[in-house]
């Protein structure tokens, strides 16, 4: 193989752009494409599909653009070794969560990274469908979301449940609540989850249950600030324990009461390649 072919792929696969990397690389567009098609001749696939103006690799583009990433990162590790006495940064894992999830499981999830000190990891909150965009795209290796992603044959995604955390009622407030059926609980003001999410569609059943009539003051779809308004506002929420983990372990927080059948689900995304980041296997198999 050549590898100068291999190194032109790379950079146009790092900048998704034929002409800016020709530029860079002070070589011809119809140089670079050629010798690009020429690495496609010889690996028998191609590595790149062209959307409008930008290039997009291929599950064989990115696994071989992991491959190169190696290889050069490598190269360069040798001359600042050789040169300077140090190494460059080791292979990155790219991970992927969406903005509405809880910090705190992000920060379990990615625990035995942490605990690897020679291991550099990148963190990107998103939308579930930016989410699932860099995932097709394969500007990411795993998402986290808090929601189900529907998956079938024909689709690339795989789903995998991770956790279940119970959902609880909580507050700053000094109350002596045990039990749904508290009065207590009756004409509150609440902070909560907007009312197209699983979690508030539970709550406002059990309110109609309980004849709670409750105050809502707020919403708010992302929990990091559900937990902030709760902390802050004096009001109730309806929260995952994980969300106000630190609140509770402090006392800023009290639970109250747990909502009977109600959790908060959180999922893995990958997609279904043969090839996958090793570290991927390693921090799902953390939640067996």
């Amino acid at each position: 193989m050549n590898y100068k072919h291999l190194e032109y792929f790379w950079h146009v696969a790092n900048s998704g752009h034929l002409t800016r990397t020709a530029q860079q690389l002070h070589v011809s567009q119809s140089a670079l494409s050629a010798q690009i098609k020429q690495l496609e001749q010889w690996l028998g696939t191609p590595l790149f599909e062209r959307r409008g103006r930008k290039l997009l690799l291929t599950q064989a583009g990115y696994l071989a653009k992991q491959h190169a990433d190696r290889i050069f990162t490598e190269g360069e590790q040798l001359v600042q070794q050789l040169k300077h006495g140090s190494t460059a940064q080791p292979s990155v894992i790219r991970i992927g969560h969406a903005s509405t999830m809880s910090r705190n499981f992000v920060e379990t999830f990615i625990e035995p990274l942490v605990a690897q000190r020679n291991t550099y990891y990148r963190l990107h909150s998103m939308t579930p469908d930016q989410l699932l965009n860099e995932l097709g795209n394969h500007q990411i290796d795993i998402a986290l979301t808090n929601s189900q992603v529907r998956v079938s044959a024909e689709q690339l995604w795989q789903s995998r449940l991770l956790d279940r955390q119970p959902v609880s009622i909580i507050g700053s407030r000094c109350l002596r609540v045990k039990q749904l059926s508290d009065p207590q609980l009756k004409q509150q003001p609440w902070v909560l989850p907007p009312e197209n999410l699983t979690i508030r569609a539970a709550f406002d059943m059990l309110s109609a249950e309980y004849d709670w009539q409750p105050e809502v003051v707020a919403e708010a779809d992302d929990m990091a600030m559900l937990r902030l308004l709760a902390r802050d506002s004096q009001s109730l929420t309806v929260i995952p324990d994980v969300v106000v983990r630190d609140e509770l372990d402090s006392g800023q927080l009290r639970r109250y009461v747990n909502l009977p059948q109600v959790f908060e689900d959180f999922y893995a995304i990958t997609l279904k390649r043969p090839f996958q980041h090793p570290w991927v296997a390693k921090l799902l198999q953390a939640f067996h």
